[in-house]
């Protein structure tokens, strides 16, 4: 009788434990969650892309367990993902606000665009926007190359570029800008709009990552139409003798630490 009754109790376990398992996959898998999981990833400080291959490329200890992560769980994309990938993506924000986490060698970060250009492109059509943006091409990619700048990509009407100081960086700015008051359309002048951001960014082939590469993109996107804004460190290091310069009183942006500056620069 007592190995029976243990084989039903036995029984009765496993069936409970299948219950519970099953019970796990469903709430692991339901679509509704997930969803909100990811949601909640916006929320939360640092890139809630983070577990892609771009982000993940690099050796750092959250890099590594995020890389892993994403690999178990690609074929199958569940809420465990989503929330390991969200401590993940805070792990990661931290390090990086507290200067762990970023590249070797101190650069200058630069990103420009034109205000206004994208809804007057929507008016002016394919053929005129093409060709504004590369009479635009020419007249800032030599400036910026000539302060032996390098071009790291094109973004639509903007460009990511890196310099070793950030005094060639803010003079290839200006001297750009004195050439591209020779190019514009009957309807549209283009202005210069930039950021600039001394930083250690992680090198990732022909690219960099990281929080300051974020501060840069941001300083340019609070930019209105023909301003320049730097950041505090940024500014430190510049040569502003003749120039005027005033605070930006609001930026507090997503992605950037509290503690950043952004100051409005003007010859």
């Amino acid at each position: 009788m007592g190995a029976v009754a243990g084989r039903r109790k036995g029984g009765r376990t496993a069936a409970a434990r299948a219950r519970v398992s099953a019970a796990g996959r469903r709430l692991e898998l339901n679509p509704k969650l997930v969803t909100t999981a990811k949601l909640v990833r916006e929320l939360l400080p640092g890139d809630s892309q983070y577990g892609d291959p771009l982000s993940t490329a690099g050796p750092q200890q959250a890099q590594l367990v995020a890389r892993r992560l994403s690999e178990l769980t690609a074929e199958r994309p569940g809420l465990l993902r989503e929330a390991g990938l969200s401590a993940l993506q805070v792990w990661q924000s931290v390090s990086e606000a507290q200067g762990r986490g970023r590249g070797d060698q101190e650069v200058t970060i630069v990103f420009t665009d034109l205000s206004g250009f994208s809804d007057w492109a929507l008016e002016a059509g394919d053929d005129r926007a093409l060709e504004l943006l590369r009479e635009v091409g020419r007249a800032i990619e030599p400036a910026m190359r000539e302060h032996d700048g390098e071009v790291i990509k094109r973004l639509g009407d903007g460009l990511m570029v890196v310099f070793d100081e950030p005094q060639p960086a803010l003079t290839a700015i200006l001297e750009g800008r004195e050439r591209l008051e020779e190019v514009g359309a009957e309807d549209y002048r283009p202005q210069l709009r930039a950021g600039i951001h001394v930083g250690r960014p992680r090198r990732l082939g022909g690219d960099y990552l990281g929080v300051d590469v974020n501060i840069a993109a941001r300083l340019v996107e609070q930019a209105s139409g023909d301003e320049l804004l730097v950041s505090g460190r940024t500014l430190e290091m510049l040569d502003t003798e003749d120039m005027k310069v005033r605070r930006k009183r609001r930026f507090k942006v997503k992605g950037v630490p509290d503690d950043v500056a952004a100051h409005s620069v003007s010859g």
